[in-house]
């Protein structure tokens, strides 16, 4: 049987370098992703006393569980400092409440007033609404940096300082990032419904509430994954508002548990074990969602 008359299935296919690259490529993005978590996770799983003599190793050094024990209130200062750590304490609950309460007010208020603008913005038909909206988007190339003194005075002014009132309310409405995410969804929607309902004499609240947010359910859930992390990760303004031990949020936490060193060595352990702890929530929500997200992103326009 010559060349020619294989079958398909016999024949040699010509190495595809491209994808080899590609798949070359894709590998060490995830090693050099992947690679940072793994330190953190050996660092907190080794015995603060020993890392310094086993810097090198993969491996935890001399293996203990005491980092997440100091992190998570088990240990007492005598057991911590027997144990390597500072004898620095974090109250790991507080800070982790703190966390949640900011996390979800701010991305509940940013959801849901994005959504009414974005809305606004794919529906109601008003002058100078596309030139409105290009000058919204052009705030997105404002560093936050730039804005961050003038809200400080502003809730100074209104007595607000260490309080989750002051924390969460430059956070509370709408992001440009955010109308434009569900603006390219609900233009994408089609009018039949609405037009519908409003020969039955519905108004554009109603029709917002009952058939727009709804049908939008994927992407507003998407949205409101996104945000959450962001706000979770968020440091810069609780630190600035937030000094407050009652008002500390986890970010904040561990950078205060950082700094806390009695016996003049950095409980590394202990700080790895935290942010791992921190990034838990992240994580298993990137687990059950992020199929989702990837979808909801590339439905929506974003490429």
């Amino acid at each position: 049987m010559t060349t020619s008359t294989l079958p398909r299935n016999d024949r040699k296919k010509p190495l595809n370098w491209r994808r080899i690259g590609a798949w070359v490529l894709v590998a060490v993005a995830l090693a050099v992703t992947i690679a940072p978590f793994l330190w953190m996770l050996r660092t907190a799983l080794s015995s603060n006393s020993a890392l310094a003599s086993n810097a090198g190793n993969l491996l935890p050094a001399d293996f203990s569980w005491g980092a997440f024990k100091r992190v998570l209130g088990l240990q007492t200062t005598e057991e911590a400092i027997a144990d390597g750590g500072s004898g620095a304490a974090i109250n790991f609950w507080l800070y982790l409440r703190n966390s949640v309460i900011f996390a979800t007010v701010t991305t509940a208020g940013q959801v849901f007033f994005s959504a009414m603008a974005a809305y606004a913005f794919a529906r109601l038909r008003w002058p100078g609404r596309n030139k409105v909206f290009a000058v919204f988007l052009t705030t997105m190339m404002v560093p936050p940096i730039f804005t961050a003194l003038p809200n400080f005075l502003m809730i100074k002014n209104l007595g607000l300082l260490n309080t989750m009132a002051g924390m969460s309310l430059p956070f509370l409405f709408m992001t440009p990032f955010a109308i434009f995410f569900l603006r390219q969804f609900f233009l994408s929607m089609s009018r039949e419904v609405e037009e519908a309902a409003m020969l039955d004499g519905a108004k554009h609240l109603r029709i917002f509430f009952q058939i727009v947010l709804p049908n939008a359910a994927a992407p507003i859930a998407t949205l409101a994954l996104l945000t959450f992390i962001g706000q979770w990760n968020e440091y810069f303004w609780p630190l600035l508002v937030g000094q407050d031990e009652n008002v500390r949020v986890l970010t904040v936490g561990l950078s205060v548990f950082k700094s806390q060193s009695p016996q003049g060595a950095l409980d590394w352990s202990g700080l790895m074990a935290g942010t791992l702890v921190a990034a838990l929530p992240i994580f298993l929500l990137f687990i059950a969602f992020g199929k989702k997200v990837v979808n909801s992103i590339g439905f929506s326009g974003i490429k």
